[in-house]
């Protein structure tokens, strides 16, 4: 007997029924990831299975990891290495010698900065130059920092050198691995900088149950460009998977949600984004990602340009010479803010001055 469902023809149908759902209400009763897994399936047609039975994808709660053991960890077929073994020096700068806050929007590091265990091996991630002046811009000293999207722990880092809290979340395990190696730093780097706490969790950016409501005092995180990068192709819910544009935005709108919900009112959220190209047309990530934090009741406080420099794709140039697009040699960094109760006086910064159009 067939299921009937739109989208699942038979072919579909029987991976189904060979995996033991055999009726509708056994698909009610699966969960998101399961079907996800199955033969003929991918995150489109799951997404869309749910979508006509009217059933909530459910997201994993957050774990929050304590054991500070350091190895080495395979991101997107690239071992990194435990950063003093990378560095393979005795004497690291635990401060830049050479930094100052930047004072206009647009910000180019050539050197990305290299002091205390900050390494470049994990792919995409970013400067702590970036971090570092996100951090002095928009919070004081014995805040709470969240990067929920914390990659290869930059953040936390400049965190625990500033005197900042940290809160870090990611759906890989591998990469929380390496954020705790990266804030097991000497005492001699430590030292003389006010005692703060940094707490790691393993969690999906969608459910941050373990983190109260207007709780976080600045927000600071680099998330996947859709699917240009897959950082953890075995880890389910990694949004990186996610070869579908309306897919990936629909999915994190419910991640923008969580960032509204944890952020004090008044509080700022970092977001560094980028955009790509698609049969050699421009395909605009930013603006639609930043539209999506506007319309979840976000303020617009600054939007920076930042050069890109020394990236993985630099070598190759030489590759795309001929290519009938330009290369995207920039990102954005959009300051959002959340607005305290009652405030109407920036409509001009809100999803209003677009509503108008």
């Amino acid at each position: 007997m067939s299921l009937k469902i739109p989208g699942i023809g038979p072919v579909r149908e029987k991976s189904l029924n060979d995996a033991g759902y055999k009726t509708i209400d056994d698909i009610r009763k699966a969960n998101f990831f399961d079907i996800l897994h199955l033969p003929k399936f991918g995150y489109v047609t799951t997404c869309n299975l749910f979508n006509s039975l009217g059933k909530e994808i459910i997201y994993q709660n957050m774990i929050e990891i304590f054991d500070t053991e350091s190895e080495n960890i395979l991101i997107e077929n690239k071992i990194i290495k435990p950063w003093a073994e990378f560095k393979k020096i005795t004497e690291v700068h635990a401060q830049p010698d050479d930094f100052k806050t930047e004072r206009t929007t647009i910000w180019s590091f050539p050197n990305r900065g290299d002091w205390a265990s900050h390494t470049p091996q994990y792919r995409g991630n970013w400067s702590p130059r970036v971090v570092r002046n996100i951090i002095e811009l928009y919070s004081k000293p014995g805040d709470t920092v969240l990067d929920p999207m914390v990659g290869g722990g930059t953040t936390p880092v400049e965190c625990l050198l500033l005197g900042r809290n940290s809160i870090s979340s990611d759906i890989n395990r591998g990469a929380i691995s390496i954020t705790k190696d990266r804030l097991n730093l000497p005492n001699s780097m430590i030292e003389g900088i006010k005692s703060t706490q940094h707490r790691t969790f393993v969690g999906d950016i969608r459910n941050l149950n373990l983190i109260s409501d207007s709780s976080v005092d600045l927000i600071a995180t680099h998330p996947p460009y859709a699917n240009i990068i897959k950082y953890a192709p075995t880890v389910d819910g990694d949004l990186s998977q996610i070869n579908d544009y309306s897919i990936f935005f629909k999915e994190f709108e419910k991640a923008i949600g969580e960032l509204y919900r944890v952020l004090k009112p008044g509080g700022y959220c970092a977001i560094l984004i980028g955009d790509t190209h698609n049969k050699s047309h421009y395909v605009p990530i930013s603006y639609r990602i930043m539209i999506d934090f506007l319309r979840a009741g976000f303020l617009l406080k600054e939007d920076i340009i930042k050069k890109e420099w020394n990236c993985e794709s630099d070598r190759y140039l030489a590759k795309y010479a001929g290519a009938n697009f330009l290369l995207t040699m920039h990102e954005h960094l959009y300051i959002f803010r959340k607005s305290e109760s009652g405030t109407t006086s920036y409509q001009n910064s809100s999803i209003k001055f677009f509503n108008r159009l």
